[in-house]
């Protein structure tokens, strides 16, 4: 039987926090990474776009043996994800799963038992209401405060971290006022910002941040599906692919990783 692999995918940095969280709580599992750099960010993009993106990322991470795709990306999971799975699965890889972030971040918060719950996510996402319709499927007692915060991956994107303070502070003041008790990070490149998010809320109000959530449910998920665990590998294997190598790009990945990781061009682009 050929040796599956895991396969995580984002359109820009985010995915690389998840992939690292991921391989910290399941060191053996064999990986690749995969950031469409060169179509980043797309939350300006329409939806057709989105999904015509994500599917030839999907495509190329199956076409290296992924049996299960993680879709590290809000953006992605909300405008293609579902189509994804109803559309091409069935006709391309029936026995493959692609799974997204949204569902298991909103399941995190009602196990958690909160009421009140906070939203910072791009302006794509806040408009889309994605988290609004997955959570009235989930626990519609929930309250759910959204609030679009469009600066913020553009400064972790172009190492303005210095400057995020106040434009934080602006974003989450009328989510406190509102009285949360948790707040979602979604964006999965908000996990750089947990330190000061959490100097500015206070340790009373949860954070619930992908970084944490996606690794635990993913752990869940594949103890509950051996059909699809069992047939990936347990070598410790990690590739990282992209879109399009940039300097600056390399450096974000330096500061994730703490260590130089080897990034490959995928030219998926090309595939037929």
């Amino acid at each position: 039987m050929k040796t599956m692999k895991l396969g995580v995918f984002d359109s820009g940095l985010g995915g690389l926090l998840i992939a690292k969280a991921i391989k910290s709580r399941i060191p053996a599992i064999d990986m690749i990474y995969l950031g469409d750099t060169l179509h980043v960010p797309y939350g300006n993009r329409s939806n057709e776009v989105i999904y015509d993106y994500c599917y030839k990322a999907v495509d190329f991470l199956f076409s290296q043996d992924c049996n299960l795709i993680v879709m590290a990306c809000n953006t992605a999971s909300a405008a293609a994800l579902r189509r994804l799975q109803q559309e091409y699965l069935p006709t391309h890889y029936p026995e493959r799963r692609i799974l997204g972030v949204v569902v298991p971040t909103l399941e995190v918060a009602s196990e958690q038992q909160h009421r009140k719950v906070g939203l910072i996510a791009t302006n794509y996402i806040i408009e889309s209401k994605i988290y609004e319709s997955e959570l009235k499927k989930i626990n519609p007692k929930i309250t759910l405060y959204s609030k679009a915060t469009p600066l913020l991956v553009p400064m972790l994107e172009n190492d303005g971290m210095q400057w995020v303070g106040p434009i934080l502070r602006t974003y989450l003041h009328p989510l406190l006022e509102k009285k949360i008790d948790s707040i979602i990070l979604g964006c999965t490149h908000y996990p750089l910002l947990k330190s000061i998010i959490r100097q500015e809320i206070g340790e009373s109000v949860d954070i619930l941040s992908q970084d944490e959530i996606i690794p635990h449910k993913l752990e869940d998920y594949l103890r509950r599906h051996p059909e699809i665990s069992n047939p990936i590998g347990r070598s410790g294997l990690q590739e990282f692919y992209v879109t399009d190598v940039t300097d600056s790009y390399k450096r974000m990945a330096h500061f994730i990783y703490s260590k130089e990781i080897i990034i490959e061009k995928a030219a998926i682009w090309d595939l037929h």
